[in-house]
């Protein structure tokens, strides 16, 4: 899993307005500048916060790509109970869930 690449795109995309613009207009140009896996890019593509969330990242960083992609805060907060439930607990990162 590539979760540094993953949030350092998010990063970037909260932090570059033109990389914002170019990502609306050309997603998979802004994409193919990045290490990321298969789900992740089917994740940034579709865009699937639920699975962004699973799949690790931070949700200071996810709540931005969440209003970018036009999602309000409340269907952020559903995206993300929707992803745990349909992909699982959270994999990695500071929000992993772990068995004790």
């Amino acid at each position: 899993m590539s979760l540094y690449y993953l949030q350092k795109l998010l990063y970037n995309l909260n932090r570059e307005p033109a990389l914002q613009a170019r990502f609306k207009a050309d997603r998979a140009s802004v994409l193919a500048d990045y290490d990321l896996t298969a789900e992740e890019l089917k994740a940034l593509t579709d865009p699937d916060v639920g699975l962004l969330y699973v799949l690790g990242v931070n949700g200071q960083l996810l709540m931005h790509y969440a209003a970018l992609v036009g999602q309000s805060w409340d269907e952020y907060i559903a995206a993300m109970r929707a992803g745990v439930k349909q992909y699982g607990p959270v994999r990695a990162g500071i929000y992993a869930m772990v068995d004790e």
